[in-house]
């Protein structure tokens, strides 16, 4: 029977996994290789090997009732969108209050991770780590692997002809700390997600010239929507989710984009997932960045872009081309990873293992908040560890893999071209189902319909996993019904009533009737 847990990393993922161990009446060992918690949100001026690195004006793309784990909201007096600082504070309030620190042992490096002799009959794991210079063998019951997938750049230059060449400065975007590097320059940021779009902006402000280049378009959301509100509460809903899901692609796309920014460039319109920036439409528009195709040849001083014969002298390049993933201290035979892809059964588990003894926590990149995410995460795994939760057999999990890396997964109505991504909600209620947290909006609808209300038209928040079964939390109606005031705090100076929506009230009511017609027809 799985008791001892070892966990490798203390970031999110680590620290709402010791907690889940202890949740469930597991002895957990975490192992990180710094001297502190908060793993990507923990700012540093250098950057760390083995470490995830941010940029100090780092904020998180999520607001903080979205982001909130399912049994401890972020206090009401911070900001809707929270700074790395705040972020890494809010860890330490949580790692305090479920008295987490004792179970972490700081500076300490995992060096390998294999499989015991008795490995099919016990499923324990022989653990070697290094402290102090010194190495130390321990065996384990069980492994979660909490290490996340951005601290290895991936940086193929190899892609870019006449690199070789270029007397400018060049780095990947892992190693950006602070604007003032681009002071006076002419830069040029290859790659349109979010970390490149930021570097993107804020070298504007400093500049002499900023491009963007990149092969396909994206969508550019600002974090403030609809009526002022944070984008994920009004756009993560069930509600909004059965609709995304119901209507053809197109439909969705017009109804989703209508009103956001598109960046096009030029003939190229491949669209990807949505970027968000609250400054990057009004940059564009104002000359101080401008959007370029990809790139065909690096010269000493400048660079040529595909489709133009025009060099565009250049004096810095960040390559914003993402990350590698990679698991050092494991055989290749448990996890192996080819072409940025792990096959792993819900992206935790590896099918073959003869026990289901070791997964992987927070390797998947959900559209929204990945707090929740990582945190169903390890309450699905410390269940399964204690065979309350069974993994179907392993025919069944290497077709579901398979299944996935078809990529057939569509958001506004555009297909996803990396297999981590996932849609947030949809994943979140699968695991919850399995544990048994999943509400159940029809019930509620006769038991509590103002909760119900709440759950199905309102913010799909983590409270909602806490309602319910195993780890059900007294506080989570509470927390449910209180989000929007925690959401508005910080911003209110004074109490004004809000005016009726006629066309979502109307949509409530419609959506209400349906429920009941299902209510209905389900008793007859």
């Amino acid at each position: 029977m799985v008791k001892r847990v070892a966990i490798i990393g203390a970031g999110v993922s680590g620290l709402t996994s010791i907690k889940c161990c202890l949740d469930e009446g597991l002895e957990p060992s975490c192992f990180e290789r710094s001297d502190d918690i908060g793993g990507l949100w923990r700012f540093t001026e250098d950057v760390e090997d083995g470490r995830p690195s941010l940029y100090k004006s780092m904020v998180s793309n999520t607001c903080k009732e979205m982001s909130a784990f399912t049994d401890f909201p972020y206090p009401e007096d911070f900001p809707v969108f929270v700074s790395n600082s705040q972020v890494l504070e809010y860890l330490r309030m949580y790692a305090k209050h479920f008295g987490l620190l004792k179970h972490i042992q700081f500076k300490t490096t995992v060096i390998s991770v294999r499989k015991c002799p008795d490995f099919s009959a016990t499923g324990q794991w022989a653990i070697v780590t290094e402290s102090n210079g010194k190495q130390e063998s321990s065996v384990f019951d069980a492994v979660m692997v909490c290490i996340g997938y951005l601290s290895d750049p991936s940086l193929p230059l190899e892609s870019f002809p006449g690199i070789e060449t270029f007397q400018g400065e060049y780095f990947h975007s892992r190693y950006y700390k602070h604007p003032d590097v681009f002071e006076g320059k002419r830069v040029l940021v290859i790659g349109m997600g979010n970390s490149g779009v930021d570097i993107a902006v804020e070298a504007s402000r400093v500049a002499k010239k900023v491009m963007i280049s990149t092969g396909r378009g994206a969508w550019v959301i600002s974090r403030v929507f609809d009526n002022g509100y944070p984008w994920d509460m009004v756009f993560l809903t069930r509600f909004m989710n059965v609709i995304r899901n119901s209507l053809p692609g197109p439909i969705t796309t017009w109804l989703v984009a209508n009103e956001r920014f598109r960046v096009r460039e030029g003939l190229l319109d491949v669209i990807r997932e949505p970027v968000l920036n609250d400054d990057l439409p009004g940059c564009i528009i104002t000359g101080k960045i401008t959007i370029k195709p990809s790139l065909k040849e690096i010269k000493e001083n400048s660079v040529i872009f595909q489709n133009s014969p025009t060099e565009e002298p250049v004096d810095i390049i960040v390559f914003a081309t993402g990350y590698k993933f990679s698991f050092p201290f494991l055989e290749e035979s448990v996890v192996k990873v080819e072409k940025k892809q792990a096959s792993l059964y819900k992206y935790i588990f590896p099918p073959h293992l003869e026990k289901p003894t070791l997964a992987v926590i927070g390797l998947i990149k959900p559209f929204g908040a990945v707090m929740p995410v990582v945190e169903i995460q390890a309450r699905w795994v410390t269940r399964v560890f204690k065979g309350l939760c069974q993994l179907p057999p392993v025919s069944t999990m290497v077709e579901e893999i398979n299944e996935t890396k078809k990529n057939k997964i569509r958001w506004f109505g555009l297909s996803y071209d990396e297999i981590l991504k996932t849609d947030c909600l949809v994943y979140i209620d699968e695991l919850a189902s399995l544990i048994g947290t999943k509400p159940n909006v029809l019930a509620l609808l006769l038991k509590d319909p103002v909760l119900a209300m709440k759950i199905f038209f309102g913010p799909c928040t983590a409270y909602q996993y806490r309602l319910t079964g195993p780890g059900k939390w007294n506080g989570a109606r509470h927390a449910i019904l209180t989000q929007w005031d925690r959401t508005v705090k910080p911003t209110r100076t004074r109490v004004v009533e809000e005016p009726p929506n006629f066309c979502f009230n109307l949509l409530k009511l419609i959506s209400l009737f349906a429920l009941f017609a299902a209510i209905f027809l389900g008793f007859k």
